[in-house]
């Protein structure tokens, strides 16, 4: 009895089986590879220009409250703060809270000059920019003018809402 045929189908089966096996691998360690999904979902719209620009209108009318731990709300647990009027670097909220609960005293009331938005990603955006604060002393009353540049980093969370993660601001320099 020749054995051949029966071989041939074993060597077939064994090949098939390897090849499904490798293209089993392959497809595997890609969707293992892959990047992962927007938080946003897969079929998220891409945030606009306008949305980010309305995120300063959200912070500037935190500001407008007086309250301090309403402004430290749009910003992320692990944010990072480097503010205009301080040398102190925030990297928690209580160092926000604390940052505005000194600026605050001053009725802030912020105008964006100039802003560049890069949207990174559906969950990342940058803000940078110039921006004019009014002040008003509070022990005067007189009011001021500070221009400053910006830059505010945001990250949508999972809960679809967006945080500053970073933010910047500098005085203008003289000249």
């Amino acid at each position: 009895m020749d054995r051949r045929p029966a071989r041939r189908r074993i060597a077939a089966a064994a090949t098939a089986t390897a090849v499904l096996a490798a293209g089993t691998f392959a497809l595997g360690a890609g969707v293992a590879g892959a990047a992962p999904a927007s938080k946003g979902g897969k079929h998220a719209k891409p945030v606009t220009r306008t949305q980010v620009l309305a995120l300063f209108d959200q912070w500037n009318a935190a500001l407008q409250t007086g309250d301090p731990k309403k402004v430290a709300d749009l910003y992320a647990k692990d944010a990072v703060l480097l503010p205009t009027v301080s040398n102190q670097v925030r990297t928690d909220r209580a160092g926000i809270v604390d940052y505005f609960e000194h600026f605050l005293q001053n009725k802030p009331q912020g105008t964006k000059v100039e802003s560049v938005v890069n949207v990174l990603d559906r969950d990342t955006v940058i803000d940078t920019g110039v921006y004019a604060f009014e002040l008003t002393d509070h022990d005067t009353g007189a009011k001021s003018t500070v221009k400053a540049r910006y830059t505010y980093a945001y990250e949508k969370q999972p809960n679809g809402k967006w945080l500053i993660v970073n933010h910047h601001s500098s005085k203008m320099p003289q000249g």
